[in-house]
């Protein structure tokens, strides 16, 4: 067996013996691969990777000189009416969740109002930075920001992310002005997501080929927030979560993960409908990956 195969066999056999709602997995361990199916690989809504999937747009971005992190809301939706200390809310903040707008929304809920950045960004912020609070409509402006000067986002990471992965034509849930949820609503195949876990572990590369530099790969994990929780949800970067023993991993409702193990050149990819043990499910990928 080679290593990607055992290390998927670690965490098929205890998924099975649990009764975990797994849908796929995908390990990725040097060049070796593996994979295993509990049912077809359709695509399915990952949920908060999405999240992940926004921030290489805004990597991509920054590394085209389109935008840079710290680009303002007030510079980048000049037509928009900005609460109290708003516009120094940054592209980064709002990656990092930590604008300090007291606004939460996700993508199974209605969207508010006519406009949702509109709706987030009329309000006061407590301080930019200073307040973590995690939330869709966050990431959905970034991606407003990043489409007020590229148009629709999804449409112009096709030739930039999507493509060279050979993901052909990727569907993203949508807001009723025509916009990207940005936070939610991607809908790729275990197989697919697996690719773009690839891309993570090997620094912004696909098989030789430059799709974001490096230093922003690098940053998504560099610099942890506290979130005011303990456990695996304690720290968040940029679009990412923290694990244990220096993991870190995209992290999508019931069950979307990539987990990406550095130290040994590994990644699990996962995607489920895991409706009450999200928490072990997560656990038992982390235990595969640390043997």
């Amino acid at each position: 067996m080679t290593a990607a195969d055992q290390l998927l066999d670690r965490f098929v056999r205890t998924v099975d013996r649990e009764g975990l709602g797994a849908y796929g997995a995908h390990a990725l361990v040097g060049d070796d691969e593996a994979d295993h199916r509990w049912r077809s690989d359709d695509r399915v809504n990952v949920y908060s990777v999405s999240k992940g999937v926004s921030a290489l747009a805004a990597g991509i971005a920054v590394d085209e000189g389109v935008l840079t992190l710290d680009t303002t809301v007030a510079e980048a939706l000049p037509g928009l009416e900005l609460g109290d200390g708003v516009g120094a809310v940054t592209l980064r903040h709002l990656l990092t969740m930590s604008s300090g707008i007291d606004f939460q929304w996700f993508g199974d809920q209605p969207v508010p109002g006519a406009d949702l950045a509109q709706e987030m960004l009329r309000l006061p912020t407590r301080g930019p930075g200073e307040h973590f609070l995690y939330s869709d409509a966050s990431t959905y402006v970034a991606m407003r920001m990043l489409g007020a000067a590229v148009g629709d986002v999804r449409d112009w990471l096709l030739p930039r992310l999507f493509d060279p992965l050979g993901i052909d034509n990727p569907q993203w849930m949508r807001c009723p002005l025509g916009w990207i949820v940005a936070g939610s609503g991607l809908q790729l195949r275990t197989e697919e997501l697996a690719r773009i876990g690839r891309v993570l572990r090997d620094r912004g590369e696909w098989r030789g080929s430059r799709i974001v530099s490096a230093a922003w790969i690098d940053g998504m994990h560099a610099d942890w927030r506290d979130t005011g929780s303990d456990g695996t949800s304690a720290h968040y970067g940029i679009a990412t979560w923290e694990g244990p023993s220096g993991l870190w991993r995209f992290d999508g409702r019931y069950g979307q993960y990539v987990v990406v193990d550095d130290a040994h050149g590994a990644v699990l990819t996962v995607t489920a409908h895991e409706e009450f043990r999200t928490g072990r499910l997560l656990e038992v990928a982390h235990e595969a990956l640390l043997g």
